[in-house]
């Protein structure tokens, strides 16, 4: 996470940051040989892909549906890719970091994130900078980046994928997987 890197940046530098940081860790979950390492890293990109996703369904979203053309047909689409990730971080959650079921989950996860990455920023990214001015991607970087410090760390596949969910129940769950994450000694940056 790298919050001070990103004040007075825009939206779309903040995401695009975030994604190669998730693809990061998990491409060094795949590699590794030491299953705790494998844990460690797969539980950061765990927490890292639910605060982005939180953020962009609070603060980026809203924006793509008021301002895009097509804009509430590709949030739709998102959210159901959020829902597939949510599912497979899932799986991991409760999976055996040394077992190869874990290792193709992880595969499985970098797959379809890098799918929704590239998607994003392929068009929906240059989109956003084409009709939201500077400072408005500044300002919603801004709520992001506030966002991502109270969002979940843990997979919830029953919450909705809601603004107003987000906004007002999110910021508890996201305390209590904080309060579980110090309780275990879960790695989460």
């Amino acid at each position: 996470m790298n919050e001070p890197a990103h004040e007075n940046t825009d939206v779309v530098t903040i995401l695009t940051d975030d994604h190669r940081e998730m693809l990061e860790l998990l491409g060094r979950a795949e590699t590794t040989l030491d299953a705790d390492e494998r844990r460690d890293l797969t539980d950061a990109a765990i927490a890292e892909v639910m605060r982005h996703s939180v953020a962009e369904e609070m603060f980026v979203y809203p924006e793509m549906e008021k301002h895009l053309p097509g804009g509430t047909e590709a949030v739709e689409h998102d959210k159901q890719e959020h829902d597939e990730i949510v599912q497979v971080m899932k799986q991991l959650e409760g999976a055996d970091a040394s077992s190869a079921d874990f290792t193709s989950l992880v595969k499985k996860l970098e797959d379809l994130l890098r799918h929704h990455a590239n998607n994003e920023e392929s068009e929906q990214f240059p989109a956003l900078r084409a009709h939201l001015g500077h400072d408005t991607l500044v300002e919603v970087g801004a709520k992001v980046q506030a966002a991502k410090k109270l969002a979940p760390t843990r997979p919830h596949p029953s919450a909705p994928h809601s603004e107003l969910f987000h906004k007002t129940v999110g910021p508890g769950i996201g305390m209590v997987d904080r309060l579980r994450d110090a309780l275990t000694g879960r790695r989460t940056d």
